[in-house]
């Protein structure tokens, strides 16, 4: 099997359109949540989000084109430019026949989900008459964002989408390493981008009970582990990784970030949103993972948890780590609590500051917990308020979706 680096990072979030801006911001734990701005939601019970702020997609898409991309893919478009900029790529310069085996994985839990609300609700204005946009389907199906990226950068190699909500972008980074490691390419463009904060998914999760109310204090409503947390803040944005064969990118001089060991799917098999208290089937992912790496689970320095601030999820996952990592002191942390959930990018961002963590040998901390779930399990090393700089050598990052999907990475400081 081929080893596979991380070689480039690209990222918009709501808490900055760069990596830069994201990084410090979350080593400065810097909430992103806020009053919602980009549309009416005074009679929601749930009135605030993480939004993208400041982002204009002039800055990487002509204005004639903007038309046919719904802002899932504009922001896919972004992070992937960022981070294929960061690796020192120009595909331009590379030989058609070595672009045969360079590909794009991107995910998205909802798609163009946006667009669809926006053209449903306008024919519903209407006198009934049909008026649909050309781009209505290009702008609305899942997989769009990764043939855009694909036929922007002309890469002929492996190119799809990945849908297993909330772990959608985990997943995508799982497959982009398989793809390379089994000699099926030698370069990926792999991430994932969101775009839902829109008045049907506002209005879905609050019906589901899953979205935080505290719209008088939403900075510090997502408190992941907290005894007082009542549910998820919604996030969106996009983050992505370049992958390479180890190499293909010493051949190139390319800058390496980190090296992906490891990576672990499997299932709940339980319910069709909730999880099982025991946390089965996120143990049997990190079990998965740890197995694929090579390493006991006193190897990890850092997991960041899924942790979304809900009930019964966060109290899950902690039992599955307990289960995994038994008396082993690993440094845990939620950056949920700074980024809010960005669905099915959230694994991709979270691979960020993992990747990050592992490179600056610093942990983010868990910030808006006060007290800890009396449900706890004892003996967790959870940090809560402040970053903490110590060795990373190798970060876990876990990720779960509704229908029981669990996916979890191993990033490794890099070793020549």
């Amino acid at each position: 099997m081929k080893r596979v680096v991380v070689t480039g990072l690209g990222a918009i979030t709501p808490l900055g359109n760069s990596v830069d801006e994201f990084w410090e911001n979350i080593v400065n734990g810097k909430s992103g949540a806020a009053t919602i701005t980009k549309m009416d939601v005074s009679k929601f019970k749930t009135q605030f989000g993480c939004e993208v702020r400041n982002f204009n997609p002039e800055e990487y898409i002509e204005k004639k084109e903007l038309k046919k991309y719904d802002l899932h893919t504009q922001y896919a478009i972004a992070a992937s430019d960022q981070a294929i900029k960061d690796a020192g790529l120009d595909f331009q310069s590379i030989d058609e026949t070595d672009r045969y085996d360079m590909g794009v994985i991107w995910a998205t839990g909802n798609g163009g989900m946006g667009t669809f609300e926006d053209q449903l609700l306008e024919f519903h204005a209407s006198d009934g008459t049909p008026r649909f946009s050309p781009f209505f389907i290009p702008k609305m199906i899942v997989d769009i964002a990764a043939g855009v990226i694909s036929i922007r950068h002309k890469l002929f190699g492996p190119n799809y989408c990945t849908v297993s909500a909330c772990a959608s972008s985990n997943t995508a980074l799982i497959s982009a390493f398989d793809t390379i490691r089994m000699g099926k390419a030698k370069l990926m463009v792999a991430g994932g981008s969101e775009a839902a904060i829109i008045y049907s998914a506002i209005g879905g999760f609050g019906a589901a009970q899953a979205l935080s109310k505290r719209n008088s204090e939403p900075e510090t409503a997502s408190r992941p582990f907290d005894q007082e947390r009542d549910g998820f803040v919604i996030g969106e944005g996009a983050a992505a990784l370049i992958l390479e064969d180890l190499e293909y990118a010493k051949a190139r001089g390319a800058k390496i970030y980190a090296e992906i060991v490891g990576g672990g799917m499997a299932a709940d098999a339980y319910h069709l949103t909730g999880t099982p208290p025991d946390g089965f089937g996120a143990s049997l992912g990190m079990k998965k993972a740890l197995a694929e790496a090579g390493i006991g689970p006193e190897k990890i320095d850092y997991v960041n948890a899924h942790a979304t601030s809900t009930g019964l999820g966060d109290m899950s996952e902690l039992n599955g780590i307990k289960n995994v990592f038994g008396a082993h002191q690993v440094a845990i942390s939620a950056t949920k609590s700074m980024t809010g959930h960005l669905l099915g990018a959230a694994g991709a961002i979270e691979s960020i500051v993992c990747v990050l963590a592992v490179q600056n040998d610093v942990i983010p901390a868990t910030i808006n917990t006060k007290k800890l779930d009396e449900k706890t399990p004892e003996g967790l090393n959870i940090i809560l308020g402040k970053s903490v700089k110590q060795p990373v050598n190798y970060a876990l990052n876990n990720t779960f979706g509704f229908g029981g999907h669990t996916a979890t990475s191993i990033f490794k400081k890099y070793e020549a």
